[in-house]
């Protein structure tokens, strides 16, 4: 599908000036710290030397004080706490972290991951009474609660308690539990929105070691998971999440977790600089596949274990699960796209909403982004699951996902998420009329512009301007992430050196070296991945622009700036 190139506007032009001034950069540096909200010469500094001291009081957090309080009395009457997550990346992280934590404090500690099957998404009645069984009297549930409605109500006529620590959007009701801490409830005025779960666990750890005056330390230890769970769950890399994302990735690269050290090493990055995208790509979906395939479980075992052996066994079986799930994902998606293709009317429609029985559950989610890839428009992939439909909805840039599902509320059992993906869950028997509410709920809203994909460019560059300085102050933007993204860049009318090459095993990929067309001299390396087609063009020292991003490449030995070419279009 061809994309559309947005060059985003540069920016105010005397912030551009004075920062070229007071920090003595390019203007192409300049022009992407200005865009970036950037302006002066102390938000530069917070941005490119950021500090754990920057990081938020969290008794800015409402209800954390409520939240310290029950904790301090558990501690001080010997209480048995259950801590409670999702079976993501982000729950399970979670888990790991505050279940590690608490138990140098609690002689009495337990955690539980529900089942993805027989349980579902976020707290479960299961789970309550597991905790009764287990005579747990409070429950820290991490990374969901925020609309548990009943089964808060459930636990509190079983007299158990909870601390909720979420990040999810609220409903128009808070939970009964004894704290909910969750920065996006409307009466909430924590200064940073945009927490992972992990992130939330985090400032409940840090209220903690301030009530109880302890070194912070104790909790710096798990920033390594913390920077896994904020690459995985997609939130923007800013403000606190930049801060906690830049230490967690210092962890992970010089002293990760042992259970984390084996993910590593399965993931095959255990010689390399790990950075956010190795968390998205290659550390999360492992950890994601436990979950998806057998028990999330099984996660928490390997993170919260510090025996070298009993976590490198348990990342082989989680590398199992991955590569079930990939298995899994490719055939499923190839059978979601059959299914549009054959039919002229799901072809025209503005949404995808597919239902399969047998569809494994565990998958639904990668096979909503991917079918979203392919077509692109709001997608909902629903299998069944106890009876019910349950799937995974995703969304395109600047549409607002969750506001169209929260539309068709009357046909679901339930739902939550964010604007760009979300869960939900209705009688079987709804489906065609939810299919159908939801494409005109989604019709009446959806810009045109929507439905096309936009490739987002930061600022024209010429070829001269990519210098080792240049480059070199680059990295220090990392790292990159929602909000602060890869910097994208163009290049126009640029030709072949006449070392460019078609490569791969089926030849599917192109290798460049270009130089501007009208400025013949310095030269620079690309790769661009499945774009072969252009080569007849290019290889015939036609003039084509470019649209790239900039990375290291190392090849024995030798390290050089490398062009990972996003699109290519022939110059007007």
């Amino acid at each position: 599908m061809a994309k559309i190139w947005k060059v985003k506007p540069s920016g105010n032009e005397k912030d551009i000036q004075h920062l070229c001034e007071v920090l003595n950069m390019d203007r192409t540096l300049a022009i992407l710290l200005v865009q970036r909200g950037i302006v002066d010469f102390e938000q530069a500094r917070a941005f490119f030397r950021p500090h754990l001291d920057m990081l938020h009081d969290p008794f800015l957090m409402k209800d954390m004080d409520k939240a310290i309080e029950r904790l301090k009395t558990a501690l001080t009457n010997k209480e048995k706490i259950l801590i409670y997550g999702d079976y993501d990346v982000d729950g399970t992280t979670s888990v790991a972290m505050v279940y590690s934590f608490l138990q140098d404090y609690f002689e009495r500690i337990d955690y539980y991951i529900p089942d993805r099957y027989a349980e579902g998404y976020g707290i479960s009645f299961q789970g309550i009474d597991y905790a009764k069984e287990t005579q747990c009297s409070l429950i820290i549930a991490l990374d969901c609660g925020i609309k548990a409605m009943d089964k808060i109500n459930y636990a509190n006529e079983l007299g158990i308690d909870f601390i909720i620590c979420d990040h999810h959007t609220a409903g128009s009701c808070i939970p009964e539990a004894i704290a909910v801490l969750d920065p996006k409830r409307p009466d909430c005025s924590y200064p940073f929105k945009e927490l992972s779960g992990c992130g939330v666990g985090f400032k409940l750890l840090q209220a903690f070691c301030v009530q109880l005056n302890f070194n912070n330390e104790n909790i710096y230890k798990f920033l390594d998971l913390v920077c896994v769970s904020i690459g995985s769950d997609i939130v923007p890399i800013t403000g606190e999440n930049r801060i906690l994302a830049f230490y967690g990735l210092k962890k992970l690269n010089s002293d990760p977790g042992t259970g984390l050290k084996s993910i590593i090493k399965i993931s095959g990055l255990e010689n390399s600089t790990i950075t956010i995208s190795d968390c998205v790509f290659k550390i999360g979906p492992r950890i994601n596949a436990a979950g998806r395939i057998a028990s999330g479980r099984k996660v928490v075992e390997l993170l919260v274990s510090k025996n070298n052996v009993e976590t490198d066994e348990i990342a082989i079986k989680i590398n199992d699960f991955n590569t079930t799930r990939k298995n899994l994902d490719h055939l499923i998606t190839k059978e979601a796209l059959e299914i549009i293709d054959a039919s002229e009317e799901l072809k025209q429609r503005k949404t995808t909403v597919l239902f399969k029985n047998e569809w494994h559950k565990g998958v639904i989610g990668i096979v909503a982004s991917r079918v979203t890839e392919s077509y692109y428009r709001p997608t909902v992939i629903l299998t069944e699951s106890n009876g019910k439909a349950t799937g995974s909805a995703r969304s395109v840039e600047g549409f607002n996902l969750y506001n169209a599902i929260e539309a068709c509320a009357d046909l679901l059992e339930g739902y939550g998420g964010h604007m760009y993906a979300a869960g939900l869950t209705m009688k079987i028997e709804n489906i065609s009329a939810f299919s159908n509410k939801f494409e005109e709920v989604v019709s009446n809203t959806i810009l045109p512009e929507q439905l096309l994909p936009i490739l987002d460019i930061d600022t024209l560059l010429d070829i001269e301007e990519i210098t080792p300085k240049f480059f070199r102050i680059l990295k220090q933007l990392e790292p990159f992430g929602p909000e602060n993204m890869t910097p994208v860049f163009l290049t126009k009318n640029v030709m072949d050196t006449g070392n460019s090459k078609v490569v791969g095993s089926t030849q599917e990929h192109l290798k460049l070296e270009v130089m501007h067309k009208d400025k013949p001299g310095k030269t620079i390396q690309g790769i661009a991945f499945s774009q072969a087609k252009f080569a007849p063009y290019i290889l015939s020292k036609n003039p084509f622009d470019l649209c790239y991003s900039l990375h290291e490449n190392e090849f024995k030995g030798n390290v050089s700036t490398q062009m990972m070419i996003r699109d290519i279009r022939e110059s007007e």
